[in-house]
């Protein structure tokens, strides 16, 4: 019974003492050092010159003739943050046979507006020298190029200055430990 009190006591003993040391004021600093801030600095929105990670990873990148290379799989930053590398997904189907190629991030040229697409029609007089409404078949060719718009400081794709076949002869990235 005797180690019981022991044992509260000496319990009792350290809870009352790290609330007195608690109480203790620290010690005032001297004027001749600075001091340092500890508290972060708010921010509300994003900035028209800043984008997100998560929105540039994941978009296509395209090459001067406007053929799909691949995605942008990831991003690699220095020790300050600032992004150096994009690690490209090229080649495969459905993400079957990719394999992953790093450039330089300077090196492509990111686009707000979306990609062109064209469709081409066609149409067939009808036997009387009219054209039925609707119709898609025969020998008149009618393109149209549409664009959705998009309302976003995020880039919509990237460019980049290589073909498929340069960037699939490039060897394939690999990630360290």
């Amino acid at each position: 019974m005797n180690m019981k009190y022991l044992v509260t006591s000496v319990a009792a003993a350290a809870l009352l003492s790290t609330s007195a040391f608690a109480q203790t004021p620290a010690p005032a600093q001297s004027s001749s050092m600075p001091r340092a801030e500890t508290t972060a600095t708010p921010v509300v929105n994003q900035t028209a010159n800043e984008w997100r990670a998560s929105k540039v990873i994941g978009l296509y990148v395209y090459n001067d003739a406007d053929e799909r290379l691949g995605a942008i799989n990831d991003l690699l930053t220095d020790s300050s943050g600032k992004i150096v590398k994009a690690v490209i997904g090229v080649g495969g189907f459905l993400g079957i046979g990719e394999s992953d190629v790093a450039v330089n991030f300077d090196q492509l040229k990111f686009v707000n507006e979306p990609m062109r697409t064209s469709s081409t029609t066609t149409t067939t007089p009808a036997a009387d020298g009219t054209r039925p409404a609707n119709s898609t078949v025969g020998t008149t060719a009618t393109t149209t190029t549409t664009t959705t718009a998009k309302a976003s400081v995020n880039p919509d794709h990237a460019k980049l200055s290589a073909t498929k076949e340069q960037l699939k002869a490039m060897p394939q990235f690999k990630y360290a430990n």
